[in-house]
């Protein structure tokens, strides 16, 4: 998977809505150590959440399965624009068969590790690519995709949401596609913005 930052708001905005409150912005440093000090306090320690939700981050997600991304629309609190199927399902035909575990196939699919399950995915997609290839409209033919298929999409959430996020997803008794997820995204962030994560973060 490839996950790249788009956009995310200044932490100084954070900073601010919380001083509304006490119109306390005289103490502000613009978003440095005191502010950031100021939000770790309020937002995180004394779990006034929703000042966090000024801030918002937007992520580029490549390359993960559709299982993955029905646990990823699992968090309401997001706005996902994905890849669509019904528009972009038309490049397999320009393949050649799928027969084993190779390159060709891994451009398409996320593999598991596990030699039966994966070859059951190629096994899908082959399938799929003939099905295409007899003129079936996509919009059926797409029912046939494997939950391995791989898709992209751009997500952004805000900072209360992604803490969330980050401390189901990257339990161990998640799934290991979405655990994984949970680790880039996060190494992904500012690093000025890390500070409000970091607790959320199950580490090996």
């Amino acid at each position: 998977m490839q996950i790249t930052l788009l956009s995310y708001t200044n932490i100084s905005v954070c900073s601010h809505a919380i001083r509304t409150c006490w119109q306390s912005f005289e103490k502000g440093d613009g978003g440095g150590d005191i502010d950031k000090e100021l939000i770790d306090r309020v937002g995180n320690k004394f779990k006034h959440a929703s000042t966090l939700e000024h801030l918002n981050y937007t992520f580029y997600i490549q390359g993960i399965s559709r299982a993955c991304l029905q646990e990823l629309a699992r968090h309401r609190h997001a706005s996902l624009s994905v890849k669509s199927t019904r528009y972009t399902l038309k490049e397999l035909r320009k393949e050649e068969e799928f027969k084993n575990i190779n390159k060709n196939s891994q451009k398409y699919l996320v593999l598991t590790g596990n030699e039966a399950v994966d070859m059951a995915s190629v096994k899908a997609l082959e399938n799929l690519r003939k099905i295409l290839n007899e003129g079936i409209s996509l919009d059926i033919a797409k029912y046939c995709l494997p939950e391995s298929y791989k898709t992209e999409l751009t997500w952004s959430i805000n900072a209360r949401s992604l803490q969330n996020f980050l401390s189901l997803r990257s339990s161990k008794s998640a799934l290991w596609e979405i655990r994984n997820l949970a680790k880039v995204i996060f190494e992904a962030l500012p690093s000025e913005h890390k500070f409000i994560f970091e607790g959320c973060i199950t580490r090996d």
